[in-house]
């Protein structure tokens, strides 16, 4: 009798350990799916739009939007030093631009952003006056910097607390935006950083955007060349 009671105990202990195992699994595809979709809402702004699913389960969409190729990425940052994970926006409009040198703002860096290459840049620069506060500058050649002129004509956009960065380089310029952050409740008690369920609204890619679009034509503009004052 205790044998077949010990049996009976057995085949629950399994029973329940292979549904245990088929609901992590199942809640595990679920997760996976979700993220992959996080651009699913502003794909369908993309022409020509090519989209592939990086090693971090978030998607990377490029494509043209009215004529202009724009790259998006969506970076998590799970350092467990921070105190919330982060998910990133990386909004990047890839295009040859006339500056000859790197040009990288950050607010509050740290040195361990995965999403930048800014702790790589070899010079730092003093910052403006009426500049982010809490700003840092780097650059790869003082001398090549944009003029500040121009800087400070796009500086509202760091009016928006969630704006991380603003890189301008030969090869273009690009925004990186806090997109989300972890629930704080969840990861404090259960360490739970799933971030990306709810795909990203195009209004919250709209202003980005078209912040990038007036930087690049106010780059080009500034460094047109000048008209020959002789015939």
């Amino acid at each position: 009798m205790e044998r077949f009671a010990l049996l009976a105990i057995v085949v629950g202990l399994g029973a329940a350990l292979a549904v245990l195992m088929w609901k992590t699994t199942r809640a595990a595809k679920a997760r996976s799916a979700l993220r992959a979709g996080y651009f699913d809402a502003v794909q369908p702004l993309f022409s020509k739009g090519l989209k592939a699913v990086a090693p971090t389960g978030f998607p990377r969409l490029s494509g043209q939007v009215q004529g202009q190729t724009f790259d998006l990425q969506a970076v998590p940052d799970t350092l467990t030093f921070r105190k919330l994970p982060a998910l990133w926006l990386l909004v990047t409009l890839p295009a040859p631009l006339p500056v000859r040198g790197v040009f990288d703002l950050m607010i509050r860096p740290m040195g361990v952003e995965p999403f930048s290459n800014f702790s790589t840049l070899n010079a730092q620069i003093a910052v403006p006056d009426g500049f982010p506060t809490d700003c840092a500058i780097r650059c790869d050649d003082p001398a090549l910097i944009p003029p500040e002129v121009l800087l400070r004509r796009h500086l509202g956009l760091f009016a928006d607390a969630r704006v991380k960065e603003l890189v301008i380089s030969p090869k273009g310029v690009r925004i990186v935006w806090l997109a989300e952050e972890a629930d704080r409740g969840r990861y404090l008690l259960f360490r739970d950083a799933e971030m990306g369920v709810v795909p990203l609204p195009p209004e919250q890619l709209h202003p980005l955007m078209a912040a990038l679009l007036a930087l690049q034509a106010d780059i080009l503009a500034t460094y047109a060349p000048k008209e020959s004052l002789t015939a």
